[in-house]
């Protein structure tokens, strides 16, 4: 294994615990809706999500299907593993690990959705595809930098394939579909830029980092960092019973997560958050019991408590507060958390 492919391990991160907190609910329960972490650079952004793929097991996927389609899954297969089976031939299941598909700033939308061969479908009466980013990402993370210097339709193309699960494309009449869920994690540096409230709205999460400021952290984050670069294999060596550890632990709440229930009080909470916030829509109260859900499950409970509430809101709620163009709404979340508790 070459020592530019080594990721650094999820677990040694040092500090950001709501940014590591936000990714692994998201790989729990991807229908949270992504996440996007603002801050500034050097703040291991992109380590984390880097190394979230090496948490999770291989995906069982249909052999030589350019979209990975989930082998298990037959409600939500392409239209050429769908034509495999209408000719009465088996699918053959392969093992694929989890991978982080990066998109480049420089993409086009034909780049990001793929591409129809309208002169082959004419001539040949046959529809021919050519996938792009959104079909690599299938079962996977999609991970966009700078998502705040993307332009706005492409970051709309890409929430509406993480809202739907399906990338539609359709050209001088021709169409064509093929499952598209993946787990959507932006980052970008507030500096540069912001994205529109309307964008903002559309990630699940939102967390902000920034530097460490405790000297011992920051010392241990220089520590380990040197380590790793000195001898990589032995450092994740060094680090897998805490790497299987978590793996094993979002795997038993991906299970746990199908037997909770919110329960009339648990959404009570979540409108009267919403109200009281005055947050338009509904997206911030389904989010708010998606993530509780998740946090519930991670924790090994079988019921959303109060204390979930609070960790969902941290994390669904503080980018949705922006009222009129240039004001940053104010979130107290000290005084929401109180609040929440004493509910």
């Amino acid at each position: 294994m070459k020592n530019e492919r080594m990721k650094y391990p999820f677990t040694s991160i040092v500090g950001q615990e709501a940014m590591k907190e936000a990714l692994i609910l998201n790989v729990i329960s991807p229908g949270i809706g992504g996440v996007l972490i603002r801050g500034e650079k050097g703040t291991a952004k992109s380590t984390a999500v880097r190394a979230l793929a090496e948490l999770l097991p291989a995906r069982e996927v249909v052999h030589g299907c350019p979209f990975g389609c989930n082998y298990s899954d037959e409600d939500n297969l392409c239209t050429l593993c769908r034509e495999i089976l209408d000719q009465g031939e088996e699918l053959i299941q392969v093992s694929a690990p989890m991978r982080v598909v990066e998109l480049p700033l420089s993409a086009t939308e034909d780049r990001v959705a793929g591409t129809l061969d309208l002169e082959h479908a004419i001539t040949k009466g046959k529809k021919k595809f050519e996938p792009g980013v959104l079909a690599r990402a299938n079962g996977n993370i999609l991970y966009v930098d700078e998502v705040n210097l993307l332009d706005d339709h492409l970051v709309d193309l890409l929430l509406d394939a993480a809202a739907m699960g399906v990338n539609f494309v359709e050209r001088e009449g021709v169409s064509f579909s093929h499952p598209s869920r993946f787990i959507l994690v932006g980052t970008m540096n507030p500096e540069e830029g912001d994205l529109r409230p309307q964008l903002l709205d559309r990630f699940g999460l939102s967390v902000d980092v920034i530097g460490e400021q405790d000297i011992l952290q920051r010392k241990e984050i220089i520590k380990r960092r040197l380590a790793f670069e000195n001898d990589p294999e032995k450092f994740i060596e060094d680090s897998q019973d805490e790497q299987v550890k978590l793996t094993n632990r979002i795997l038993e709440a991906r299970l746990k997560l199908s037997e909770i229930e919110p329960d009339d009080d648990t959404l009570g909470i979540a409108v009267d958050i919403a109200l009281h916030l005055g947050v338009d829509g509904h997206r911030a109260d389904l989010t708010l019991i998606k993530t509780a859900l998740a946090a519930a499950a991670f924790d090994g409970k079988t019921k959303v408590e109060n204390e979930h509430m609070v960790r969902a809101a941290r994390l669904a709620l503080p980018h949705r507060m922006r009222r009129r163009p240039f004001e940053e709404g104010h979130l107290d979340m000290e005084e929401l958390e109180t609040w929440i508790r004493n509910m």
